[in-house]
């Protein structure tokens, strides 16, 4: 198999930071194997995970995104508004007012609402929250689980759980920066109720309509901002009475807004920055 230079971009959402591969025109073999050697930090170019635009028959392209470890997440928010981006600024799409994406949380609608080709600021409706406990998917019975507790060894944490396609467990606290994060985030990351592992959010309130927000990405570690995650922290946080159903959730590499209207679902705003392009040395084809 010969090696060529695979072209990618890098770009970020709110300093979450992707290399994103126009799988369009380019094969690739063995995504999980090109995604721990491109996004380790040392050894390679560094991000916080690899995102595929492929072909769709439901949609204009469809999302596959991998984590440093090599495993798939079903949806990542910050990455679906980077890869709207890396699409319209690179003509896999004829414009992007209403682009329909395919990704593992079933067609997401987005719009580019202004850009100047390198940073855009876009709107994505991400669908209805799950909420069930069988749709995150946690084992146990049936019902919502708002403020459950859970034990991980010493630890014990409420948890309100929120699916956006991918499992949340939001925790809300009085100070995030004072959150152990390192601790906490893999001991119920792991935690044997969520058979598919769990993102995992700690939210401080601020006011009704302002929340701040550190995360633990499931298959990565802390990361500067979740998408997926803010609206998990904000459809919890409303559930929970600490805020109305529009809210803006800063995190530590910027500030997304969430809405969650009764009828469109969670509508989530933020940027997207296309900061380089390269090419990766690669035997994928």
């Amino acid at each position: 198999m010969a090696t060529i230079d695979l072209p990618f971009a890098k770009m970020h959402g709110c300093a979450n930071d992707y290399v994103v591969v126009d799988a369009v025109r380019h094969q690739i073999a063995d995504a999980a194997a090109l995604a721990r050697s491109v996004c380790d930090r040392r050894l390679g170019v560094g991000s916080d995970g690899l995102l595929l635009a492929l072909p769709s028959e439901s949609a204009a392209l469809r999302m596959r995104m991998y984590n440093p470890d090599g495993s798939e997440a079903e949806m990542c928010g910050n990455g679906l508004r980077c890869l709207v981006l890396f699409a319209a600024s690179r003509g896999l799409v004829d414009g992007a007012e209403d682009l329909q994406i395919e990704t593992g949380a079933g067609v997401l609608r987005a719009s580019i609402l202004a850009s100047d080709g390198r940073t855009a600021t876009i709107r994505v409706a991400m669908g209805a929250p799950r909420l069930e406990r069988a749709e995150i998917p946690m084992v146990g019975g049936r019902g919502r689980v708002i403020d459950e507790v859970l034990d991980a060894g010493e630890h014990r944490l409420a948890i309100t759980a929120v699916s956006m396609g991918n499992p949340h467990a939001v925790v809300f606290v009085d100070d995030v920066d004072a959150v152990p994060l390192d601790v906490l985030g893999p001991a119920f990351e792991c935690h044997p109720v969520f058979p598919q592992r769990t993102n995992v959010e700690f939210v401080q309130v601020l006011a009704r309509d302002a929340l701040r927000q550190r995360t633990w990405e499931r298959g990565v570690g802390e990361t500067l901002a979740c998408g997926t995650g803010a609206c998990a922290v904000a459809v919890a946080a409303h559930l929970g009475g600490h805020a109305e159903r529009d809210v803006l959730v800063h995190l530590r590499g910027g500030d997304l807004n969430v809405r969650w209207d009764e009828r469109e679902g969670v509508l989530m705003t933020g940027p997207a920055v296309d900061v380089f392009d390269g090419t990766w040395p690669s035997d994928q084809e």
